[in-house]
């Protein structure tokens, strides 16, 4: 192509990202790339959500003012018209009509006087053809004989030159000829194609003036406005889709006035496009100005205070925290909203407090993991804190969530204390009144174990659940028996386990049943130790939990708490609605995929550091962050899991993972020593295999792990490295090493 670059055409990453001029060798490339035909191909299936955030290309102009896609700023407008089509599965009827099935024929010599540059499907089925327009036409009459000529009728609205279409993959191309990617032929003289009237022009060019000279002040009291409109978005349906945009792009104006002074160029520069042109939206600003100042509205009001609550607060810089802060806006329905009002450095805590509840109403959903079993979604969680660390926060979000159970238990536990007053209070020859055996999911958490196999028996296949808001109590309440008895339920329950007991007495409840039981509990780092103690670690229900930590509220300010609006706390209530109306096999290939690398990229560091607890830990915690994953699929409504679907569960994996080592590795390293087992760990990033010279003696491992393993240790090491194909054998006690994994 030479030193001189030829652009045909302006690519953004979005419509307000900036456009820059493009080659011919830029716009097919981008179109060969997988990730646009995934995308493309995940927006056809229904998933809407992905649609805005496409790539786009300008048909009608091959650069802008500063990048800047908008008619004032048009430097080299072209004489295109792209005309597009919007019903669906017609484009070899358009391509016949154009006397174009063959693709390799040229085309005619025009349509009507258009020279056809493009033919090819839209992202959703319907139909693109760019062409060149012959000297004197309009875009209004090429439209029209358009129209005639294919008998399909073309969007209205596509015609000026700052229009953007979205990118589609290569195969989506039905036509492309060479002279799209010929020098630039700008607009005859004098011709009206594409333009403004000459006081449009003018407002257009005073607007983007005012707009590059605003570009720092594009916020509300900090606020910026991008993220008040994200707000306004979320808590109104969404972004609008085609057919919709301008009713609610006016309500948007309408409201958003009130905190933009009333101008209107301010609203200008802060407003979406979604696709519109410059004069489009400026007309439905006016209109949204003409009506008279009303002050700022209610939910207005209640999104700014929200917002300017999440940005007063000084979140700690914690991996975790970081990770969801940029993650937070990305959350389905029902999970953002429960953060809604709660500091940052507080927002994962109460996100591992309202998973099991939001797992406890999917439990009618099954789902493959990557060992090829089907599994439900059994979870536990303890939220950890020192005293007065503000852990009600969690109990805040966890009782809106358990609402719809807690007023359904209601009614049947009325029920249930009429059964039982009607028959304390018969005769004593009369028949005693037929069990109702209610449906009753709440429980405390010092249920009684007979109470408990009750209440499983009557479950109807349905999880129970159990919120607690003092560990210590817990503890308390069961004495070492009843203790060990809940130990065996709970690890029994986050694999729906059988679990009974059998008595020979009407007193007692007998049994056996399938246990579904999660649950939420709060509690010091004292109760967590009393808990779970050395002599009790083995078990396996430490790997079971997942645990979350408050932020240190040692001579911390007094943290700066948000209200959940009522629309808040209704969407939460839609989410249940979802997660209740989800049933049978739920299958999520990428999640799977996803979360079988971790597990395995996990297998790999334990075993070159010899670090048997994390290998214990990373076990479960990739189940637990796989189910927290197919949540929050589930309540994104898609048919596959999006990228933030598994980036979740992979942050809510590792999170698992860091804390069940914190909280319980030491205890179950001291078990592993004690035991002569083959453990003792030297800390996450110590890598015993690496620190081993290239060829080495079982004496050279020894001394790296500071005596504490025994012979049978050593020889277990030693066969998975040599399985593993790290090692090959010299003779009795010498190995090579062949790689690092």
């Amino acid at each position: 192509m030479g030193v001189n670059k030829q652009y045909f055409t302006c690519i953004g990453r979005g419509h307000g990202a900036p456009c820059l001029p493009a080659t011919r060798e830029d716009w097919e490339c981008l179109r060969r790339e997988p990730w646009l035909a995934q995308m493309c191909d995940r927006i056809a299936k229904g998933d809407e959500e992905l649609k805005h955030r496409l790539p786009v290309w300008t048909p009608h102009c091959a650069e802008f003012n500063n990048n800047h896609r908008a008619i004032a700023d048009a430097v080299k407008p072209l004489n295109r018209l792209m005309l597009d089509f919007d019903e669906k599965g017609h484009t070899d009827d358009i391509l016949s009509r154009l006397k174009m099935k063959d693709e390799k024929l040229n085309p005619p010599s025009d349509v009507h006087g258009m020279q056809v540059l493009l033919v090819e499907e839209s992202v959703r089925g319907g139909t693109h053809v760019l062409v060149e327009l012959p000297g004197g036409m309009t875009a209004d009459e090429a439209q029209e004989l358009m129209e005639e000529a294919t008998g399909f009728k073309p969007d209205k609205a596509v015609k000026d030159v700052s229009r953007c279409i979205y990118m589609v993959p290569e195969s989506h191309t039905r036509y492309v000829s060479e002279r799209m990617f010929s020098p630039l032929q700008p607009p005859p003289v004098g011709e009206a194609t594409n333009k403004l009237t000459e006081k449009e022009a003018d407002d257009s060019v005073a607007h983007n003036s005012e707009l590059r000279t605003q570009n720092c002040e594009l916020k509300f009291k900090g606020v910026p406005y991008s993220d008040i409109i994200s707000e306004w978005w979320r808590r109104n349906g969404g972004e609008p889709a085609e057919g919709e945009r301008n009713v609610k792009l006016h309500k948007l104006a309408v409201n958003l006035r009130a905190i933009c002074d009333n101008k209107k160029e301010v609203l200008m520069a802060v407003m979406p496009r979604l696709g519109l042109s410059e004069v489009e939206l400026k007309s439905i600003v006016d209109s949204a100005c003409k009506e008279s100042p009303k002050g700022i509205s209610k939910v207005m009001q209640g999104i700014v205070n929200t917002l300017l609550t999440e940005n007063s607060e000084e979140a700690e810089d914690t991996e975790e925290h970081s990770l969801l802060g940029r993650g937070l806006w990305r959350l389905p329905i029902g999970l953002k909203e429960s953060l809604v009002g709660v500091p940052k450095n507080m927002q994962m805590p109460v996100l591992c407090s309202v998973m099991p509840i939001a797992a406890t109403y999917a439990d009618q959903v099954s789902v493959k993991y990557c060992d090829g079993m089907e599994q439900r979604l059994g979870m536990m969680s303890i939220i950890l804190g020192d005293q007065a660390s503000g852990k009600s926060v969690c109990k805040n979000a966890v009782d809106v969530w358990k609402r719809q159970l807690e007023e359904e238990d209601a009614l049947a536990r009325k029920r249930e204390e009429e059964w039982k007053e009607r028959k304390k209070s018969r005769k004593a020859n009369e028949k005693a009144p037929e069990d109702p055996h209610m449906l009753i999911r709440v429980l405390p958490v010092t249920v009684s174990c007979s109470t408990l196999l009750k209440r499983f028996k009557n479950s109807c296949d349905h999880t129970l659940y159990s919120f607690g808001e003092e560990l210590d109590t817990l503890r308390k309440t069961n004495g070492a028996g009843s203790w060990s008895s809940k130990y065996d339920i709970y690890r029994l329950s986050f694999d729906r386990g059988e679990w009974g007991q059998d008595y020979n007495s009407d007193q007692a409840e007998s049994g056996v049943v399938r246990v579904a039981y999660n649950w939420t509990m709060l509690g010091t780092y004292g109760a967590m130790r009393k808990c779970f103690k050395s002599d009790n670690i083995e078990n396996g229900l430490s790997s079971r939990i997942l645990v979350a930590e408050m932020p240190d509220s040692s001579f911390a300010k007094m943290p700066k708490y948000g209200k959940r609006s009522l629309e808040d706390e209704a969407r939460i209530q839609d989410a249940v609605n979802m997660l209740r109306g989800a049933n049978g096999l739920i299958d999520t290939p990428r999640l799977r995929k996803a979360i079988g690398d971790w597990v395995e990229e996990k297998r790999v560091e334990a075993a070159k550091d010899i670090d048997r607890v994390k290998d214990t830990y990373r076990k479960r915690a990739a189940v637990i962050g796989f189910r927290c994953g197919v949540v929050f699929h589930l309540l994104t409504g898609n048919a596959r899991e999006s990228q933030a679907c598994i980036d979740f569960a992979l942050m809510m994996a590792e999170y698992c993972l860091q804390e069940q080592i914190k909280m319980f590795g030491e205890a179950l390293q001291s078990q592993y020593i004690e035991a002569n087992d083959m453990n003792i760990r030297n800390g996450i990033n110590s890598s015993v295999f690496d620190k081993l010279p290239p060829v080495f003696t079982t004496d050279d491992l020894r001394a790296l792990k500071s005596g504490h393993c025994g012979e049978g240790s050593i020889r277990v090491i030693i066969f998975r490295w040599l399985h593993d194909g790290w090692i090959e054998k010299i003779d009795k006690k010498m190995w090579r090493k062949k790689s690092k994994g």
